[in-house]
């Protein structure tokens, strides 16, 4: 006999007061925790080991900062901004996270899906407020100021209605957007941070993620082919965005740009081989092939020199200025129109870097603090957004090139910045002539690994049918319609099937596996032997009201037998049979006789007297399937069959006792519940 443990009632008034006066008081230790704590560096920097640590950071942070710069110039076309911009983000990034971040691995910086969702926010926005989307018009022989706006769009935008008195060009107000959005992101992170909201990543399961990942690859893809190719169409906006494009490509197709195609089919060609290259002789590079910008300068000398864009109207990036802008406050009338946008945008940005930080904690045996996590992207949104900067996160490419070049702690980060820097103050105004169409070749290069998740598409399937659903599910939405709603489908398509699959859960009639005390299903296991007059059930999931009818009719159908079909025979029978012997008739109106009549009212003799329902699955059970169970265990009894419960664990058998279960004073408790399925044909067998 199991008795349960007495736990003391704890008074939670008393515990939230007491946190609640420990959290409010101040004293010099606790403030210097919380400066420690907050900003992390302060622990690991006073302990760095300079002598085993600083080649390692010094050789990946160089790595990591010559592929950031092509990379900012190039992702500036997602975002629907100027290469300037992306230059900033990635600099001042990769300060904050270094004194924030608890991962030392990590590299956080411009992501091509966190572009998109800013560029598609950007878009829209635009296009609102009358402007024209077509960037491909002659770029601005500027320069090199920072005063220089997007001579390729004149239109004024008075922004006097929005609150702010000023004219404000095309790229102003993209900027103005873009900056809007990443600073309510970052407000988001930040007070998920402080309320401890971090779960809210547990319902982005990894298919959800991969999809989303996936179908937001296939747009950046489609929004890449109108620059590789050389031709003008319209940006798309709203939903359907691949399908519009992709009809609008192909209408334009002979409108195409020798020039523009030869460049990207060579350059395609070499960013893929060197890829190629450099994965398979990995382990025998010291770091990766600066493949990119070696294609950049190359490219831009080439264009240059060429007059490809005099000679052949080449789109290229135009001016690029250096120095840095006067900060300036995100307009908070922008942030009310953005407010909406920006709630997915800071849910993808935090998961991605909390799920990048664990696995390489992980890999590499420390620990991060997701929360510190949650409030260091948070602040790498916020602080970033008054230079002049745009969303960021960590991304899965660089943090494995920083891994693979000796990295050791986010001093690797600063030295990436320093390099940006580099480009920022002296180098930008150089990358001119560069071709758009290069750009867009290093954007599609770089989606390579989510592409290739359509690979493994059958391996999936073959793992798990459901989740294989759940990813082209997911996967289909973020392209087809756009990547918000698509984020949306898949965590909401996601919670369905787990609620579906607990509705229809698998049930079993078990059997006992031959000299021994253990039960198994008798579908699945051969030389099971039947107990006789005994029927054991399993039912694999909670007992909840979405799933009582079910539970039923798997109970009756396994068993061959519905106790009120049979109760109702019973009571037809006796209501019969009294007036049959009131007439002292011994023949029914058809001409059968009593005994005739009796085998059509009660066509089967019951074959078992007990029945057990192993409730190993059972995790819990809501005030519905308390009911249900008391609803058997009455009918059956009607029956003179007797209803044991087996392996119910504490928080079922806790909900069984508040619903009354066992009769008030739990006197027949013992007779009813059994702590093994064995225990409970035992004491079946024993009332035979």
């Amino acid at each position: 006999l199991m008795e349960r443990k007495t736990h003391v009632k704890i008074n939670r008034k008393e515990v939230m007061l007491a946190k609640l006066r420990k959290s409010c008081s101040c004293t010099p230790q606790k403030l210097k925790n919380f400066f420690m704590d907050f900003f992390p560096v302060l622990r690991w920097l006073p302990k760095y080991r300079i002598k085993e640590y600083i080649w390692g950071d010094v050789m990946s942070g160089l790595v990591i900062g010559i592929i950031l710069v092509p990379q900012a110039i190039a992702y500036s076309l997602l975002a629907g901004l100027k290469p300037i911009y992306s230059l900033y983000t990635s600099f001042f990034a990769n300060i904050i996270y270094f004194l924030m971040g608890t991962s030392r691995h990590v590299s956080v910086g411009i992501f091509s899906l966190i572009s998109l969702m800013v560029g598609q926010v950007v878009d829209r926005e635009l296009l609102l407020a009358g402007f024209d989307l077509n960037d491909d018009a002659p770029p601005a022989s500027g320069d090199g100021s920072l005063q220089n706006d997007n001579l390729s769009n004149t239109t004024a935008f008075n922004l006097t209605t929005l609150g702010i008195n000023a004219e404000c060009g095309k790229e102003c107000y993209a900027i103005g957007i873009a900056t809007a959005l990443t600073f309510m992101a970052g407000v988001y992170q930040v007070l998920m941070g402080i309320f401890r909201l971090g779960f809210v990543s547990m319902y982005l399961s990894e298919s959800v993620l991969d999809g989303f990942a996936t179908g937001a690859s296939l747009t950046i893809l489609t929004a890449q082919v109108k620059y590789l190719i050389g031709i003008k169409i319209p940006r798309s906006q709203g939903h359907g965005m691949l399908v519009i494009t992709w009809i609008n490509i192909f209408r334009n197709i002979s409108q195409a740009n020798l020039c523009d195609v030869i460049t990207s089919a060579i350059c395609i060609v070499v960013l893929v081989t060197a890829k190629e290259l450099g994965d398979r002789y990995k382990h025998k590079l010291k770091f990766p092939l600066p493949t990119e910008l070696v294609v950049i300068v190359v490219a831009t000398l080439v264009s240059h020199y060429g007059k490809l864009n005099e000679l052949y109207a080449s789109s290229v990036s135009g001016a690029i200025p250096t120095g840095f802008i006067p900060p300036k406050v995100p307009e908070l009338n922008l942030m009310l129109r953005v407010a909406l946008d920006a709630l997915p945008l800071a849910i993808v940005s935090f998961v991605f870097t909390v799920s990048l930080s664990e696995m390489f904690a992980k890999k590499y045996a420390y620990t991060i603090r997701a929360n510190q996590e949650m409030f260091a992207v948070g602040f790498c949104n916020i602080i970033p957004s008054f230079f002049h900067s745009f969303a960021t996160s960590a991304a899965l490419a660089k943090t494995l090139v920083k891994t693979s070049t000796g990295c050791q702690t986010q001093i690797s980060g600063v030295i990436s910045a320093m390099v940006v820097l580099l480009v920022l103050l002296f180098l930008a105004p150089l990358f001119y002539s560069l071709q758009k169409c290069v750009l867009a070749c290093i954007i599609i290069v770089s989606l390579r690994g989510a592409l290739r998740k359509f690979r493994d598409v059958p391996a999936r399937y073959h793992v798990n049918k459901v989740d294989t659903l759940v990813w082209v599910v997911t996967m289909s939405a973020s392209a087809l319609v756009s990547t918000e709603i698509g984020l949306l489908v898949g965590i909401v398509f996601s919670m369905l099937c787990i609620i579906v699959r607990t509705q229809r859960p698998r049930t079993a009639l078990l059997g006992q596996i031959q000299d021994t005390c253990f039960y198994e299903d008798d579908l699945e296991y051969e030389n099971l032997s039947i107990v006789p007059k005994v029927k054991i059930f399993r039912f694999e999931a909670p007992l909840y009201y979405a799933n009582r009818n079910y539970f039923l009719k798997s109970l009756y159908r396994l068993t061959n037998l519905d106790p009120n079909l049979e109760a109702a025979r019973r009571k037809k029978y006796e209501k019969k049979e009294k007036q049959h012997l009131k007439k002292g008739n011994h023949r029914t109106a058809n001409g059968l006789g009593f005994g005739e009549t009796t085998l059509q009212l009660v066509p089967k003799q019951i074959d078992f007297q007990a029945l057990v329902v192993d409730c190993s699955s059972i995790s819990f059970l809501d005030t519905t399937g308390v009911n249900t169970l008391k609803e058997i265990l009455k009918d059956y009894k009607n029956l003179n069959i007797s209803v044991l419960l087996a392996c119910c664990n504490p928080s079922v058998i806790d909900s069984l006792k508040r619903g009354g279960y066992f009769g008030k004073d739990f006197g027949c408790m013992q007779e009813m519940l059994f702590y093994s399925i064995h225990n409970a044909v035992l004491f079946a067998k024993g009332q035979k």
